[in-house]
């Protein structure tokens, strides 16, 4: 059986302080209910800078200068202290800063719905004229005057945007009556669409196959795209695809809450193996809504609030390469509706029964990646360390299961899991951050196999009570390449070979071995 691969990932950030206050859902609801109260008071001097923000050991282990098992040994609080030598840029992306994030969603409008003041856009262009992947794109940043984007959201209804507390830019509504073309949606679509755009790009740097050869898009953030007629219609992929630069490719969206990357990573790897398309990317954005999620519990222990990025990212899978990671399409985890809601019930469809079925122990595993928030974030909030405490019922279930000796069970924490280091924006932290170290660790010999499992609340949609979930094995690539109908190349040689001596055998001719 040939499997597809895990060809490469990307990760960004994009440090977006303005739009924690502005554009985050815990702080909307607290102006519009308590527009005077002493939180939104407290936010702006509990904000992080830039330069905190890119040496926060989370954040560089997200984008790739730092490994998982280097955060492990970094003392915490990991937000007090900036990591040495931190840099904007790492090996899977890059920390946007906030005033480029606005150039980059005025890059990605096509219709004209964000207007940026002039003298702003002539301060940001030189940055955008430097960046190794927007250089080309500069000429589309057109400034417009002041009173234009006071008017705008004075009298029109726009959603301002803000640069260090000053009104800078806004996004205006595509639809005078149609609420979900409203500026706010506008602009949550278009900040997602931007970091999603950032991530493809990253993809498509230093990629060894053309672009163009990618034939088919799945987006799989949270936010629903569409208008009145048809809401969540789409297409966030094909829009992504025609900014970042793959012209061959058409796509969808896929939304599944938490769950849906991993969603999303399974039909990829299916469409790969089944030959359809040889290049699937799956990408996702970040989401304003979460920015400051959990603010009020950060500020209330004398915090700074944590949740001040965007996160995006791109993964591309592609048919087997000989040498990247394998996607074990044959080893699936899912929760299905008869599954229970228990988290036992839960892990037990999504680890334990997948890896029964194929002969797998849990032990085998050398890393399970569930929901991998920052414990920093999730803790203060009352959650726990959300990563810690999903390893510790993996363990619990190989314990049951006569798998694991009780007595293993601290060991097995730390050797089969890693901290979380992604951002709590919904789907970002759900299974696949492990993807872009994952690769590197099985290149270098240092991993040969991971679990991704993603997670998803579907009862936030008021439609169903149940929970999701679904996982999938990835292992070393062994360098053995399968045809279609299940032969290496190099059976078939030996095919040909064996062949040409029975012939000529039957012609009473010698044949050279």
């Amino acid at each position: 059986m040939s499997f597809p691969v895990l060809k490469k990932a990307a990760y960004v950030l994009v440090n977006t302080p303005d739009m924690v206050i502005h554009n985050g859902t815990t702080q909307m609801l607290e102006r519009e209910q308590n527009p005077d109260s002493e939180y939104l008071k407290a936010i702006k001097s509990h904000l992080r800078s830039y330069e905190q923000v890119v040496g926060y050991a989370p954040n560089q282990t997200y984008i790739g200068n730092m490994t998982p098992e280097e955060l492990a040994n970094t003392a915490k609080p990991w937000h007090a202290a900036n990591v040495e030598g931190a840099n904007r840029f790492g090996k899977f992306g890059e920390i946007m800063p906030q005033d480029e994030f606005y150039a980059l969603m005025k890059i990605v409008d096509v219709f004209d719905l964000v207007l940026l003041e002039e003298s702003f856009v002539e301060g940001v262009k030189g940055k955008i004229e430097a960046h190794e992947l927007l250089k080309d794109k500069v000429a589309a940043l057109k400034g417009v005057e002041i009173a234009d984007v006071e008017k705008a959201v004075k009298q029109n209804g726009a959603e301002g945007l803000y640069q260090d507390g000053k009104l800078v830019g806004c996004v205006k509504r595509a639809h005078e009556f149609d609420s979900n073309l409203s500026a706010e949606f506008m602009l949550e679509n278009l900040a997602v669409k931007a970091s999603g755009v950032l991530a493809a790009m990253y993809i498509i740097k230093e990629l060894d196959v053309p672009a163009e050869e990618v034939g088919y898009i799945i987006e799989c953030s949270e936010e629903a795209v569409g208008d009145m007629n048809q809401r969540g219609g789409g297409n966030l992929a094909k829009s992504v695809g025609e900014i970042a630069g793959f012209k061959g490719a058409t796509g969808i969206d896929m939304r599944g809450f938490c769950a849906g990357p991993s969603h999303a990573l399974i039909n990829a790897a299916s469409l790969v193996k089944s030959g359809m398309f040889k290049h699937v990317l799956v990408v996702a954005g970040g989401c304003t809504a979460k920015l400051g999620m959990n603010g009020k519990s950060h500020i209330g222990k004398d915090l700074p609030v944590l949740e001040d990025c965007l996160g995006g990212f791109a993964i591309l899978v592609s048919e087997n390469d000989g040498v990247n990671p394998i996607i074990r399409t044959d080893v699936v985890g899912r929760h299905t509706i008869a599954s229970g809601a228990s988290p036992q019930a839960v892990l037990d469809a999504l680890v334990l029964k997948p890896l029964i079925d194929n002969g797998f122990t849990i032990p085998q595993i050398d890393k399970f990646s569930p929901e991998m928030q920052t414990s920093e974030i999730t803790e203060p909030a009352g959650a726990g360390d959300v990563p810690t405490q999903n390893y510790k019922m993996i363990g619990a279930l190989a314990v049951k299961a006569g798998q694991l000796d009780r007595k293993e069970l601290p060991a097995f924490v730390k050797d089969h899991g890693y901290p979380g280091f992604a951002p709590t924006q919904g789907h970002i932290p759900s299974g696949v951050p492990i993807i872009g170290h994952g690769i590197d660790l099985m290149k270098e010999g240092k991993l040969n196999n991971f679990m991704i499992i993603g997670k998803g609340s579907l009862f936030l949609g008021r439609m169903t009570n149940l929970f999701d979930g679904i996982s999938i094995l990835v292992e070393k690539n062994t360098g053995k390449v399968e045809e279609e109908g299940g032969i290496s190349k190099e059976e078939v040689k030996d095919m040909v070979a064996d062949a040409m001596k029975d012939f000529a055998n039957f012609l009473g001719t010698k044949v050279e071995e």
